[in-house]
């Protein structure tokens, strides 16, 4: 796992399509206790990312009070936070309402990220957002709800621009592979309390062989490789243009869904995932550099 093995552009996009695979795999563990699943996938990972830093030997880095805050919030918010709110609105709304609101992750990063590092935020970047956020919306389809759930739902996305805001400022100092290991290790004993607190001891049973398969799945690459690759291009880019790329979440699913046999895309799926193409392409597109002033040749000139 070095980080300039993968263009950033291409770490981001695998990254986002990899945990959009996590939709169908999940349907394999929807009978498994929700939290306790996320706790196992996350121990996992950690335990792989930790392995990884240390066969590195990567220079140990001392962490700062501002440090251990930081990873303590992305962990309660970004992972544990997002999960318990997820789980509680599929309990209101249905999956393509929830899954159109966290959709419009790349807008709030395109607008956010920018005025969290004091700067503005560039105008290419926002509209090729809006547009992603579009298609991702119209991949989806536009689902009922309760209020309750969409709030709930806002509760979701919160966690899911959390996950990579928080994240900014501590890349510098300790790397992808720590921000993605340390949260994902202090996520474990908060998920697992939640999952006490909601399904009682029924929470703690084991997993079965097909289950255990899957939670392997879910963090060995939806969670390990995925969040490095994440937040290695999030060092790279910044948050509003990797933001782009979360609008390939649902369109991971689809065709994950489509491989899978599990379903068919319609011509919604079709749609939207041309449209959150476009918007990427739009935001990643550089700017055209400014013309050089023309010489002014005249008479006047010559001595």
């Amino acid at each position: 796992m070095r980080p300039a093995s993968v263009p950033a552009p291409v770490g981001a996009a695998s990254a986002m399509l990899l945990v959009g695979t996590s939709t169908a795999v999940s349907a394999t563990i929807a009978d498994y206790p929700v939290l306790t699943g996320q706790a196992l996938r996350y121990a996992l990972a950690a335990a792989i990312l930790l392995a990884v830093v240390r066969h590195q030997r990567l220079p140990r880095v001392r962490l700062t009070p501002r440090d251990i805050l930081l990873l303590a919030a992305l962990a309660a918010t970004g992972l544990a936070g997002f999960n318990l709110f997820l789980v509680e609105a599929t309990r209101h709304a249905g999956p393509a309402m929830i899954a159109t609101v966290v959709g419009a992750v790349p807008l709030v990063l395109a607008l956010v990220g920018p005025l969290a590092e004091r700067r503005r935020p560039a105008a290419r970047t926002v509209g090729a957002a809006t547009v992603v956020a579009l298609g991702a919306a119209v991949a989806a389809g536009l689902g009922s709800g309760s209020p309750t759930g969409l709030l709930l739902s806002l509760g979701a996305l919160a966690g899911e621009v959390a996950f990579s805001l928080l994240a900014v400022p501590l890349l510098p100092r300790l790397g992808p592979l720590r921000v993605a290991a340390y949260p994902a290790a202090l996520s474990v004993p908060l998920l697992l309390a939640a999952g006490l607190a909601l399904d009682g001891t029924a929470s703690l049973r084991a997993p079965t062989l097909g289950e255990g398969a899957a939670f392997v799945y879910l963090g060995a690459i939806v969670t390990a490789a995925a969040f490095f690759l994440w937040y290695d291009a999030l060092r790279r880019l910044g948050a509003d243009r990797a933001g782009l790329f979360a609008g390939l979440v649902p369109i991971g699913a689809l065709l994950t869904t489509v491989v899978l046999g599990l379903g068919g895309a319609g011509p919604a799926d079709v749609a939207g995932a041309l449209i959150v193409a476009a918007g990427v392409a739009l935001g990643l597109r550089q700017p055209a550099a400014p013309r050089r002033a023309l010489r002014l040749v005249g008479t006047a000139d010559k001595s």
